[in-house]
């Protein structure tokens, strides 16, 4: 047998016959494929239970801490001086669990929130833009985008996926100019699922949920317990399509001293979960045509909303309710932009892409943060 090219093998005085020689290559061969064919079993096995979750083969479900850690513990910055526009975390800490990990490294977390003024328990996914932990923004606090899905928004907040790429889009619109860079709060809209077309606009309807505590208090009092924000309403936003985007029409509405701005796509204008029947009352203090004449007449504090509804939805009184909605409430404090989205249809994909036409642009030029 000859040396390898290495000078690895011996060298035999006798060299074997020709038959034998002629097999050994054939063994060899025989065990590389074997070897690579365990390699590529091993590879799909990993994938598997990395596709099904599977420990050690994917981080879901690792606790996940947002900023940087200080010295002494906490945030990075925790010490401010309080004429800082910025508010550091006020804890107590919640118990994040990684849900996905985005490209860039940044994390999709979610936890259950107990709401200590709703009285409601349900799951908020949280996210926070790679410049969150950027050591030049550490005493900095970070404007809130509080994200409300369609449909029956419960037991996920389809924001929270990242089919969508709503946190993607965010990175890239801030990378581009457009956009402030986010904190995004992605909470459950309604206390269960759909059924027989139950919702609950995102309101405190009398002997339900309340709803509309959970989203305007308690999922806000997360961010500010977890993250650096900024003080001022300048910091705070709503952005949603459909019933969400009615929740986050009538939320700036109603708490214009909480929040500045919103997104509303293809939304209701109107409240209309049939859970109102036999309290009028209640019902016409959560409308956001009353309430944004009420605004008007306060002449403030001012508020700003982007609707967008696509051009094709498959409700057709959607565009011309929402365009006869911004003529008649589109004036004074309540400043409105409109983006008609060309083959638009009444849904997320839609709107995501659209929102960078626009309407991320619009409140982000009116908005605060990062801030010191």
């Amino acid at each position: 047998m000859s040396y390898s090219p290495d000078g690895q093998y011996p060298q035999y005085a006798d060299p074997a016959p020709e038959p034998e020689s002629g097999r050994r290559p054939r063994r060899g061969r025989r065990w590389l494929a074997v070897g690579a064919a365990v390699l590529a079993l091993a590879g799909i096995a990993s994938g598997a239970m990395y596709h099904f979750e599977i420990p050690p083969f994917t981080d879901k479900g690792k606790s996940v801490s947002f900023g940087a850690p200080a010295k002494g513990g906490g945030q990075a910055g925790a010490a401010q001086n309080a004429g800082s526009k910025a508010l550091m975390p006020t804890g107590p800490a919640a118990d994040f669990k990684n849900s996905m990990t985005l490209p860039d490294g940044t994390h999709v977390a979610v936890t259950t929130l107990e709401g200590k003024k709703s009285g409601f328990k349900g799951k908020v996914w949280v996210w926070a833009p790679k410049e969150y932990d950027d050591p030049k923004y550490a005493k900095s606090g970070f404007p809130v985008l509080i994200a409300l899905p369609g449909g029956a928004g419960y037991p996920n907040n389809y924001w929270m996926g990242t089919d969508l790429g709503l946190q993607t889009s965010i990175a890239k619109w801030y990378a581009e100019g457009k956009s402030k860079p986010f904190l995004l709060a992605m909470p459950v809209l309604n206390p269960s699922g759909d059924d027989k077309g139950i919702y609950w606009d995102g309101s405190d309807i009398p002997g339900q949920p309340k709803m509309g505590t959970w989203l305007t208090e308690d999922v806000p009092d997360l961010m500010k317990a977890n993250f650096r924000t900024v003080k001022s309403r300048d910091g705070w936003a709503f952005m949603g399509s459909s019933t969400g985007g009615f929740a986050s029409l009538k939320a700036v509405l109603k708490h214009p001293d909480k929040f500045k701005a919103a997104i509303c796509s293809g939304p209701d204008v109107v409240p209309d979960s049939p859970l109102w029947k036999g309290h009028d009352k209640e019902k016409a203090a959560n409308d956001p045509g009353a309430l944004a004449k009420g605004l008007i007449d306060k002449k403030g504090p001012d508020v700003y909303l982007a609707f967008q509804v696509g051009d094709s939805e498959n409700n057709k009184k959607t565009l011309p309710d929402v365009e006869k909605w911004i003529a008649t409430y589109g004036k004074g404090p309540v400043h409105t932009s409109m983006r008609v989205i060309p083959g638009g249809k009444h849904n997320a994909k839609t709107y995501v892409p659209s929102m960078g036409e626009g309407p991320i642009q619009f409140i982000s030029k009116v908005m605060e943060g990062p801030v010191e």
